[in-house]
């Protein structure tokens, strides 16, 4: 098949962020701007998908219920990204996030042990640029994962070296909290995953991150109550004020799925609408391997028409099966029940585990 080739320089690429950024910009120069954005954007499909296929590989040897899609990163989170790391000088070609890859293992043994076999291994041609374990330092915020960093590249041609791919590894209950907060985001308007949401919520998901990391036996999240009844009484209140069993419960069955039938498709559209909270549509289009140029141009085209709304969200995934996306993309078809099941199961035993 016929994969996106990059066109345009890092100069070219690095001045179309900055024309992105900048709100005085026409509107003719932003249009060209985001051609050239979605071509780089684009051109990281075809060593993703070879990053995908061995991550795929690898996972399934440590844990043959491994879940691992692939995904290009959204517009407005690309724009966001840009405004937020302009004081540490960073631009859209140095952006390590474009494109990633993500497996969600079993348990934190797993994740562990695949990252052991990523670290060791001396036949893979691509440097690792960089590693973040933010499962033994979790964010501040509560995000934990691991994540690993790496520059494309090949022995026949050189198209799509220097292109930066992004794996993540994470475990059940790390993907369930991740997903959560993408769901609370989604239906509250907020922005939580980006440290801009209400105080309450980003509070009750640090709380709740460090007793999943007690679960676990893993690092707890700095400043949250490292005695077990103070962390379970600070998430117990939260959990009341909030309502979160029954707002998360609501918004899953709210939620109006319209989804392809067909099979043999590799390639997941993702238009999300909670215009009405309780009416919320997602569609889903799908596409065949060999129609890659095709989505990600419906992918731009969906951005643009979808662009200010808060109401709106899109992204396009490669998944091997319907259900597979849907197992991993859990804050877009707003499934909660992992997340809630882990929150039950903590508050039941009040904290003792």
């Amino acid at each position: 098949m016929a994969w996106t080739k990059p066109v345009y320089g890092k100069a070219k690429v690095d001045r179309a962020g900055h024309i992105i950024m900048d709100e005085d910009s026409t509107e003719e120069a932003k249009e060209e701007a985001l051609t050239i954005l979605n071509n780089w954007r684009s051109s990281h499909g075809y060593p993703m998908n070879t990053f995908q296929a061995r991550l795929r590989q690898m996972s399934k040897k440590v844990d043959e219920n491994a879940l691992v899609v692939q995904r290009l990163k959204r517009v407005p989170s690309v724009i966001k990204k840009l405004k937020r790391e302009q004081t540490k000088t960073m631009s859209l070609s140095q952006m390590q996030d474009i494109a990633g890859c993500r497996s969600v293992l079993s348990d934190v043994d797993k994740v562990n042990e695949l990252t052991e076999i990523y670290r060791k291994s001396r036949g893979l041609k691509h440097r690792k640029v960089r590693e973040k374990d933010y499962i033994k330092n979790p964010k501040k915020d509560g995000y934990r994962s691991m994540h690993l960093i790496y520059k494309y590249r090949s022995d026949k041609i050189n198209t799509y070296d220097g292109l930066l791919i992004e794996i993540q590894i994470r475990s059940k209950i790390q993907h369930s909290w991740a997903t959560a907060i993408e769901i609370v985001d989604l239906f509250t308007k907020q922005a939580i995953k980006s440290n801009e949401g209400e105080e309450e919520w980003k509070e009750f998901f640090k709380l709740v991150s460090s007793a999943f990391a007690k679960m676990e036996k893993q690092k707890e999240v700095e400043g949250t109550p490292t005695d077990n009844s103070e962390l379970y009484k600070a998430i117990k209140e939260k959990v009341d004020k909030l309502k979160i069993f029954s707002k998360m419960e609501n918004w899953s069955q709210a939620l109006k799925v319209i989804e392809p039938k067909l099979k043999q498709l590799h390639f997941f559209l993702l238009e999300l609408d909670v215009s009405e909270e309780n009416n919320a549509k997602l569609s889903v289009r799908g596409y065949p391997e060999e129609a890659e140029s095709l989505a990600t141009e419906h992918y731009l085209e969906a951005e643009k028409l979808q662009s200010g709304s808060h109401n709106k969200d899109v992204v396009l995934v490669g998944a091997k099966s319907i259900e597979e996306l849907k197992r991993a993309y859990l804050n877009y078809f707003a499934n909660s029940k992992e997340f809630l099941e882990h929150l039950k199961y903590y508050l039941e035993n009040k904290g003792e585990i």
